[in-house]
């Protein structure tokens, strides 16, 4: 009798019956099994972000690069490209002193109203001078002293009582400037009243520009004779200077004034700088106030007259 057979007998059968198919889930469920416990090892912490890359000059220790800026000033000049102009003059820089101030505050108030530089030039001892000075100063107008001194033909030739004399002293002449400083407040320079003696005489002028150097006031020649020495000892002592190219009202006439006023603005296009002197006259008013304006919208560059000292 045959004996039966038992499927459970035949290894190699049942070995192919767990196949590929069924362990397949085995190793995938392991594998899920692993990355669960790393993730539970890692307490749900995000890993951080990488820093940002320094600079080389930062990481290195070293400051930053400053890179420069562009400076800009608070107030820009603008003027008319040379072809686009109507003058007939080359462009330059003016400056218009008026002298024999301290008289009047109706003559500074029109004046300052112009809107364009001036300098004004004040004789001590006048019964507005501290006024004058005051008004001009707060509407950012230059002061000087227009100091008198002993014109040719004295006495005959009048001048102020407080006038500087070939007569005077060295200390005379220092203490009258010294008093006229503290007479007139906010000057920065001073020029000669008259002078044409004065101004001549090394030996009288010597004086007068040291007391200026010692309290930092600048000279301003007039130039009320062409012999003055004014300017030439300035330099010489080391004294901030210039002189006077142009009277504008020797001639007491609005047209003659405005053509003194041209010329001396094309005295400065050539030149590059000129200064001018005139007088509180109501025809240098109306002048000034007419041309002036027109003169500065066709290029003239109208200044103080101490930006024109060397």
């Amino acid at each position: 009798m045959a004996a039966k057979k038992n499927r459970f007998n035949h290894p190699r059968k049942a070995a192919s019956g767990l196949g590929w198919k069924h362990l397949l889930p085995v190793l995938l469920l392991l594998v899920i099994l692993l990355v669960a416990l790393e993730w539970l090892k890692r307490g749900h912490k995000q890993e951080p972000l990488p820093e940002p890359v320094k600079p080389p000059s930062a990481t290195l220790g070293q400051p930053p690069v400053a890179y420069p800026q562009q400076q800009y000033t608070s107030a820009v000049q603008t003027r008319r490209p040379a072809a686009a102009s109507q003058q007939s003059f080359p462009k330059g820089s003016l400056a218009i002193v008026v002298d024999d101030m301290g008289s009047s505050m109706k003559e500074v108030q029109e004046l300052a109203a112009i809107n364009l530089p001036l300098t004004f030039a004040i004789i001590p001892g006048l019964p507005k001078v501290r006024g004058v000075a005051e008004y001009a100063h707060a509407q950012g107008r230059d002061v000087i002293i227009h100091i008198p001194m002993e014109p040719q033909g004295y006495p005959a030739q009048r001048v102020e009582a407080n006038a500087l004399l070939m007569s005077s002293s060295a200390s005379e002449i220092e203490s009258r400037i010294k008093g006229f400083i503290k007479e007139i407040p906010f000057v920065i320079g001073a020029n000669n009243h008259m002078g044409s003696r004065f101004t001549e005489s090394e030996a009288q002028m010597k004086p007068v520009i040291a007391a200026l150097k010692e309290n930092g006031l600048f000279f301003l020649d007039s130039r009320t004779s062409p012999k003055s020495v004014g300017q030439k000892l300035a330099v010489a002592m080391e004294v901030r200077t210039a002189s006077r190219n142009v009277f504008l009202d020797n001639e007491q006439s609005v047209e003659a004034i405005k053509r003194e006023l041209v010329s001396a603005a094309r005295m400065a296009g050539k030149k590059g700088g000129a200064i001018a002197i005139c007088h509180p006259h109501p025809a240098t008013i109306k002048a000034l106030r007419e041309t002036m304006p027109k003169l500065a919208a066709e290029g003239t560059v109208f200044v103080n007259a101490a930006q024109l000292l060397r």
